[in-house]
């Protein structure tokens, strides 16, 4: 095996777990309409949807999030007139063409003046709803920011700007959640009350660790466990309190006190008519990897799912490939190390990249003039932060070409900068929108080297 095949099967991976997660796929192949019940089968789990009576209810589509699109084709493609209208909102760019529902495009990952265009289009859409009626919420990673529905006396510019403090604090997409729900209309929840009476079946991909469904877009449709004390917590803890505006830190403060009403919790009235299933979730994805590994020849071995620090876990992923390439007997076939997760960035510099490559960029800094490696680091929705790419490539010789095109890798580092160096060494990984989001997926292989790691070429 040689860099450029090391890097192909990968790329197949890396694919495949992408395509076990898809929305449309998922529902096409594992749902049916059985008379008047939409019934979903996959693996471990089922359910039977009673459809409303034709000419009596409605059935009516709201959708969110990254890969909301995906799933809402899947669901046309199968339920298809019973589908009485819908709306879907999706990341700028995320698009796809839908038939029985109307689509709005929303910022991602801060919201912008479409997002809340796109949250009051979805309050005023499900208002008027009747017990004769049910809601299919199709919810995916995103959601938070592409509803931006700000709590009375909130503008969206303080939503913003926390917003903004808290992808640069360093804090988990849980604790962000906490806050935003509790800055929000529809987040927590609140979704579930705007509905009723009308019943709903919300599904959802997972992309958050453990698949809460309360942290999946911030948990419209579901009780928030969190409370007003818990957000301002997680604005002390990140000493972000006396940076926040004014008028968001007084609702919270207010909801403290009790004068601000608190999202539902279990039991509440609104979750009487209310389900909540996964679709699609990160050991879908990671288990498809792995097998497209093995169909190749390859030996596997799955890691833990990653969280905590990007750069702490980028080294520990290097480090795991470099022992195992070193203990690997000769004639041993291609080892391939799956993995994935959502480690966190704490951004320091306005330069451009994301998580994931970042992650690429510490790695091919751990394994620097090693042949016989190659790690793939992208996004499963395709987008690694405000960037083109979904991710990158590392390998031995990625630094040496950086640097030989006037990057310097520690200062790229520094500023969180790594796109510009990733394109300077031909190593970014670029797909497009993928039609799923189930966090990142981390691949690496240690290989019997052909060749030098600077011939290392995409597929």
């Amino acid at each position: 095996m040689n860099d450029a095949e090391a890097r192909a099967v990968l790329a197949r991976a890396w694919r495949a777990g992408v395509a076990a997660a898809h929305g449309e796929t998922v529902l096409r192949r594992h749902s049916r309409l059985s008379g008047d019940h939409w019934c979903i089968d996959l693996p471990g789990r089922a359910w039977s949807v009673p459809l409303p009576a034709p000419g009596v209810g409605r059935l009516r589509l709201v959708g969110a999030g990254k890969a909301a699109a995906s799933l809402a084709r899947g669901a046309e493609a199968v339920l298809g007139e019973r589908i009485t209208d819908g709306v879907v909102v999706v990341k700028h760019g995320h698009a796809e063409p839908l038939e029985r529902c109307r689509l709005l495009e929303a910022g991602h990952p801060l919201p912008d003046a479409a997002s809340e265009r796109a949250a009051q289009a979805v309050l005023d859409f499900v208002a008027g709803g009747t017990v004769h009626d049910l809601c299919l919420v199709l919810l995916t990673g995103g959601a938070s920011a592409l509803l931006a529905a700000p709590a009375p006396g909130v503008t969206l510019a303080d939503k913003i700007a926390v917003n903004q403090l808290l992808l640069h604090s360093g804090a988990s997409i849980q604790q962000m959640n906490v806050v935003r729900r509790h800055l929000s209309r529809l987040k927590g929840g609140q979704l579930a009350r705007a509905l009723q009476p009308a019943r709903s079946f919300t599904l959802a991909i997972s992309d958050v660790p453990g698949d809460e469904p309360a942290a999946i877009g911030s948990g419209p449709t579901v009780p928030d466990p969190s409370s007003f004390h818990e957000a301002l917590e997680v604005l002390q803890r990140y000493q972000l309190t006396a940076r926040v505006p004014a008028l968001a830190l007084a609702h919270l403060r207010a909801g403290a006190r009790g004068e601000r009403a608190e999202t539902p919790k279990a039991g509440d009235a609104a979750f009487t008519a209310a389900q909540f299933g996964i679709v699609a979730a990160l050991p879908d994805a990671l288990a498809a990897a792995a097998r497209a590994g093995r169909d190749a020849g390859m030996e596997v071995e799955r890691l833990d799912v990653m969280d905590g620090d990007t750069h702490q876990r980028a080294r520990e992923f290097a480090t795991r490939l470099r022992a195992a390439a070193a203990r690997r007997p000769a004639l041993a076939p291609p080892l391939l190390l799956v993995a994935g997760g959502e480690t966190t960035l704490r951004v320091h510099g306005a330069g451009r990249g994301g998580r994931c490559q970042e992650f690429a960029t510490v790695v091919a800094a751990q394994i620097a003039g090693v042949a016989g490696l190659q790690v793939l680091a992208a996004g499963s929705d395709g987008t690694d932060g405000p960037t083109d790419a979904a991710g990158g490539w590392a390998d031995g010789g990625t630094l040496a070409r950086a640097l030989a095109a006037g990057l310097d890798p520690d200062a790229s580092l520094q500023a969180n900068d790594t796109h510009p160096l990733l394109a300077a060494a031909g190593d970014l990984f670029v797909t497009g929108p993928t039609g799923t989001n189930v966090m990142d997926l981390i691949l690496g292989i240690a290989y019997t080297a052909q060749g030098s790691p600077d011939r290392a070429a995409l597929p």
